[in-house]
């Protein structure tokens, strides 16, 4: 990277620049896969949200196209439209038979 990152309020120039020594490569611990694997990866100081593993049943990512109107009365619901629609179909099913 050159230049400055205010991301990180640091000179990035200056880290660059620096070559790691043997002596000061020898002082750098080895980190097993558990600390990535537990690590918090941050975006402009905000921790990166992730989802964790689906519960079961697992659910198909499809792409389907549908009309703006329906996308939108469940956009406009807000966080969760997906869920909510996915319900939506659920219960129509319930009702239709099958």
């Amino acid at each position: 990277m050159n230049g400055k990152f205010d991301g990180l309020n640091s000179d990035m120039k200056r880290v660059d620049a620096h070559v790691i020594t043997p002596e000061e490569y020898e002082e750098v611990p080895e980190l097993p896969p558990e600390f990535f694997a537990e690590g918090t990866l941050y975006s402009h100081g905000e921790p990166i949200k992730r989802r964790g593993r689906q519960k079961s049943p697992t659910k198909i990512p499809v792409t389907i196209r549908l009309d703006p109107q329906v996308v939108g009365f469940f956009r406009s619901q807000g966080k969760g439209w997906q869920t909510r629609m996915d319900q939506a179909l659920r219960e129509w099913i319930s009702e239709h038979g099958q």
